[in-house]
């Protein structure tokens, strides 16, 4: 049995990455054969198997052919006769499409290993416009792969923007988009999953609320960077380095500012109102992806509160408290520390002031915490129904106040 470890064990190893899961190519064998070797059958739509020891993924040696529009309209032939050539050959990227066998020796028909050393994503060949999936695994590669210095081919960027022109990215289904985007959003650079769809023309076939926001002015004195998109890239990356591998901080950092690209043209560079106007794309954005709950009740308090939190020193102790109960806090905490993260994201996801302290963050925890020490035992005696609840609202105002006046200022 000739088999092969392959795509990404090979690549991170060159990479000089962690390991992770290993994937093995089989040239040259039947499912009979595996079925009679002690392997097990898992795959549905081709033949894959779990080695009987390690339980490690074997696929059979295939190719696919295109049969229908989408990503799901192929063929898979996985005849013995397939060559270890021919199933790379399938591959996306250059760079997942190599082997290494048994003795070591790498198999690289594609000139994986030397786009490793110049830092190039690549795709294989001219099938790689077949799959309009493959157009978002490009971006959410950048994602993971940009910090480590790695660009698009030139060749790649032009063959994804016509397939984005052709409209076959259209029949991607919403859990797949989502995936992939989650993915990315849990990656060290995830700016380069939208900036990869944005300069490949792709952006708004899938994500069109964050595409409206790139050329969108905004008040420089606030914004250096200028540019709505860019202040978005910024934010996402700023999110990803306080709260490494967070994607549900990283979609509301995507979120946040959706609004700006509603402004009308003759208040630009001004955007008033814009945390409330983001409110109705970002349920377009939740309702199509379906986006799970959890990222999208985030999302929706970042984008509607981030001002207020910025300026969280000018509240009142009562305003403190309306805010944290607006967006569920006190049953949900763990909210209110994840819209503290993001909320600093974009005060520090600005042109130059990447390394500004942000003591709002800390101070709303704090307030937090304050409110949630109040116990009902704390009360006066003799209250009930609604005298419960309302003494609780007092008495956690009153201990948001304590709590500011024995903090520093912000």
């Amino acid at each position: 049995m000739k088999t092969y470890l392959v795509g990404g064990a090979v690549r991170d190893a060159l990479l000089g990455l962690p390991a992770g899961d290993r994937d093995y190519v089989v040239v040259g064998e039947t499912p009979e054969a595996m079925l009679a070797a002690g392997f097990k059958a898992v795959g549905k739509d081709f033949p894959v198997f779990l080695h009987p020891d390690s339980g490690e993924e074997y696929a059979l040696a295939r190719t696919e052919r295109k049969s229908g529009r989408g990503y799901r309209g192929f063929v898979v032939d996985a005849d013995p006769s397939v060559s270890l050539e021919e199933d790379l050959g399938r591959r996306d990227f250059t760079i997942n499409a190599i082997a290494r066998a048994e003795d070591g020796r790498l198999v690289d028909p594609y000139g994986g290993a030397r786009d490793i050393e110049r830092r190039v994503l690549r795709h294989v060949g001219p099938a790689f416009a077949e799959d309009p999936l493959r157009v978002l695994r490009a971006a959410r590669f950048m994602a993971r792969f940009a910090a480590h210095g790695f660009q698009v081919a030139p060749e790649t960027i032009a063959l994804m923007r016509r397939m984005a022109e052709s409209g076959e990215l259209a029949e991607l289904v919403a859990e797949r988009v989502w995936q992939e985007l989650r993915r990315a959003l849990a990656c060290a650079q995830p700016s380069a999953f939208v900036r990869t769809l944005h300069q490949a023309g792709a952006l708004g076939a899938v994500l069109p609320e964050v595409e409206a926001l790139y050329g969108v002015p905004q008040r420089p004195e606030y914004h250096p960077e200028v540019d709505t998109g860019v202040h978005t890239e910024m934010v996402m990356d700023m999110a990803a380095r306080l709260a490494p591998g967070d994607d549900v901080i990283g979609f509301a950092a995507l979120t946040h500012d959706l609004g700006k690209a509603l402004t009308p043209a003759e208040r630009l560079p001004r955007h008033h109102n814009h945390e409330h106007a983001g409110l109705e794309p970002l349920a377009q954005l939740c309702a199509r992806l379906k986006i799970p709950t959890e990222h999208r009740l985030l999302a929706e308090a970042v984008c509607r509160e981030h001002l207020n939190v910025h300026r969280l020193a000018e509240l009142r102790p009562r305003s403190v408290y309306e805010l944290i109960a607006r967006c569920d806090g006190l049953r949900n905490p763990k909210r209110i520390e994840q819209m503290s993260l993001a909320c600093e994201a974009d005060k520090r996801g600005r042109l130059g002031l990447e390394d500004q302290p942000y003591p709002q963050g800390a101070a709303l925890v704090a307030a937090l915490r304050a409110a949630l020490a109040v116990r009902a035992s704390d009360l006066a005696p003799g209250l009930s129904g609604p005298a419960v609840g309302e003494a609780m609202r007092r008495a956690r105002i009153e201990a948001i106040a304590a709590q500011r006046k024995a903090d520093q200022p912000l």
